[in-house]
């Protein structure tokens, strides 16, 4: 069910924070349940993925369904946060999942993901020749 549609299910903003040491996703997952969300920082990509299943409890309803708008299935989004991917290395500036800060309130996922600061020099510009 969510396939072709998960990107307007899963509608994104990306901004970046006031003090401009992070980014914000905010992530709207309406009718989605605090446990049927998972978030996932694997390769410098962040990967939001939700399923939904309906009740099975089929005793308590009576007469015939005429009309179901209600949904199950899974959807998924990634996005790049991370550094170097194609060559795997790992550098410094990897987001790393301990880093990553979520909440999930009214419908929306907000993740908070840090920069990575840019490298500084030290004050000597002199350099050694081999």
């Amino acid at each position: 069910m969510f396939d072709k549609n998960a990107r307007n299910l899963m509608k994104t903003d990306i901004r970046e924070t006031d003090d401009a040491k992070a980014y914000r996703f905010a992530v709207e997952l309406p009718g989605f349940e605090k446990d049927e969300i998972h978030v996932d920082v694997q390769d410098g990509y962040l990967t939001v993925s939700a399923e939904k299943g309906l009740d099975k409890d089929e005793e308590n309803k009576k007469g015939r369904v005429l009309r179901q708008e209600r949904y199950s299935g899974a959807c998924s989004r990634s996005f790049y946060v991370g550094d170097d991917v194609r060559s795997k290395k790992l550098k410094g500036g990897d987001v790393k999942p301990e880093d990553v800060k979520d909440k999930y309130e009214s419908g929306v996922l907000t993740v908070l993901i840090p920069k990575e600061e840019p490298k500084k020099l030290t004050s000597s510009s002199k350099i050694a020749i081999e």
